[in-house]
């Protein structure tokens, strides 16, 4: 009976430390929700842009084309085609969280064309800088 009843104790003891709430837990206030379009990231610096400028001329024009239209010199028979960038509904769609992982991991990574290479050498702030970049091809 004693074997029975500790479950039953165990949860009790739980439920009762669950619900009470300390005076410092009532009081925070609710976390603040995110706008689906981030202001221009803070922390990304001129070097940073200069080596995701030079990152995207080298790396991504050659299949997503110099204005990000997904119409490079090396798309030609690739199937899906390159993403375009410039496309307003895909823009408005995508995460920043989303191209960032694209652009680290590659398009596997995310359920995409394996074509799309991962580029794991790429510093977090230039990653951020080239998703600002991609970003900026949409406008």
């Amino acid at each position: 009976m004693i074997m029975r009843s500790i479950p039953f104790l165990g949860a009790a003891i739980l439920l009762a430390a669950c619900s009470e709430a300390t005076p410092a837990a009532a009081a925070a206030p609710a976390p603040a929700k995110t706008a689906a379009v981030a202001a221009p990231p803070a922390g990304i610096t001129d070097a940073a842009r200069a080596t995701a400028t030079e990152t995207f001329a080298s790396r991504c024009t050659p299949c997503h084309g110099p204005a990000g239209a997904g119409d490079g010199p090396a798309s030609k028979g690739l199937t899906p085609p390159p993403r375009n960038f410039q496309d307003a509904a895909w823009q408005k769609d995508v995460t920043d969280d989303h191209i960032e992982k694209v652009v680290q991991y590659g398009g596997a990574a995310v359920g995409r064309s394996p074509a799309m290479p991962p580029n794991p050498d790429l510093q977090p702030d230039v990653v951020s800088a080239l998703r600002e970049h991609i970003r900026s091809l949409g406008k």
